[in-house]
């Protein structure tokens, strides 16, 4: 990342912004019982109060009109950047405040809320969710600057957007793995990872657990403080934007795709009935051929008016049945067999099994 230089005026403006929003954070954590903490729930509060609101304002006509003329590209790295200098500064309050010795008293709350805990605690516990929040948010832009639309109301939009802002996979949580946090991060995690310090990170479950873990290191191992606690903030925003944009720029490609393909089609159901046998040609389906019908399906409906209700009703899609629609489908066909190759080329270079059923599609076309 390009090191720009900063003035006294500017490094004083970006603290007095991740101050307002601590003091936000740390009415929030107070507000949480020892229940939340040790269920994991104020990760669930923190989900609802972090993106509904924040998702009014952080529109694509809201970047658009900050940023006009700048691609998509441009702006993402720009959120990066920006999200990872406000991710330091907080880094560095947060240590330059905290007491390591106060650790210990994280997997003994006992009975106890935030509000009325050590300070070092709810110290810990609003650069928990200051954190948490930064990257949330990190990744909600990025997806809003690629058009992928994500609904914050939609419970599996919004595990979609948990796991892609801190790069989990599904079911890894719950494995209570160590491969979330760098492994430089990871080898002292094993050194330092015990007592009460463990204890700590086992009351919280899934997702809160799994950022419980990586928090809590800048903050257990003796000797460190700031320069630790800055630079590991910096590392898992940068790598959270990061992941982000090639989760969503994937995405977006995807979708461009469709959007092409519907657009240039004279044939859209016969479209999809291709797209999907190409798909299945190979008996299996990638994320992105799913996505990618998912969109096929779903631009037809909206601008041809084509609900096929035969097609949604397949189990098993018979090649004999795709041949005798095409065979029946008088003039051109060229559009659908470039959407039969394009479909083929989405996760990667054309299999044999994909590459014989274009084959076949475009022998059929000739005959036309």
């Amino acid at each position: 990342m390009t090191q720009v230089p900063l003035d006294s005026d500017s490094v004083d403006a970006d603290r007095e912004a991740v101050e307002k929003e601590r003091a936000k954070l740390r009415e929030f954590v107070k507000g949480l019982s020892a229940d939340d903490i040790d269920s994991g729930g104020w990760f669930t509060k923190l989900c609802a109060q972090a993106l509904r609101s924040y998702a009014q304002k952080a529109t694509w006509e809201y970047f658009q009109q900050k940023y006009k003329g700048v691609p998509a590209d441009g702006i993402v790295e720009k959120q990066i950047r920006l999200a990872a200098k406000n991710a330091m500064v907080e880094g560095g309050i947060t240590a330059s405040l905290y007491n390591g010795a106060i650790v210990a008293t994280i997997g003994s709350l006992g009975g106890a809320s935030p509000a009325t805990a050590p300070a070092g605690f709810v110290t810990f516990m609003v650069d928990l969710t200051y954190l948490s929040q930064l990257q949330m948010h990190l990744a909600y832009d990025i997806a809003v600057l690629y058009r992928v639309p994500l609904d914050v109301e939609d419970p599996e939009d919004v595990m979609k957007l948990v796991r892609v802002a801190f790069g989990i996979k599904a079911g890894e949580v719950a494995r209570g793995g160590l491969k979330f946090v760098p492994g430089l991060v990871r080898q002292v995690l094993k050194k330092y990872y015990s007592g009460p310090v463990l204890a700590a990170a086992k009351s919280l479950p899934f997702v809160g657990k799994h950022l419980l873990q990586r928090n809590i290191i800048k903050f257990a191992v003796p000797g460190v403080g700031i320069p630790l606690t800055v630079l590991v903030n910096r590392y898992t925003t940068v790598a959270a934007g990061r992941h982000a944009r090639s989760v969503f720029r994937g995405e977006a490609e995807v979708i461009e795709v469709a959007d092409t393909l519907v657009r240039r089609t004279r044939h859209p159901r016969l479209m999809l009935w291709v797209a999907w046998l190409v798909i299945n040609a190979d008996g299996t389906m990638a994320d992105s051929e799913v996505l990618l019908f998912q969109w096929l399906t779903r631009l037809a409906r909206e601008r041809h008016q084509v609900d096929d209700e035969q097609l949604a009703n397949v189990v098993t899609i018979d090649p004999a049945e795709v041949w005798q629609r095409i065979d029946a489908e008088p003039g051109d066909l060229g559009d659908v067999v470039d959407a039969a190759e394009r479909v083929a080329a989405v996760d990667g270079e054309p299999n044999t099994r994909e590459k014989a059923v274009i084959a076949e599609l475009r022998d059929r076309c000739r005959r036309h």
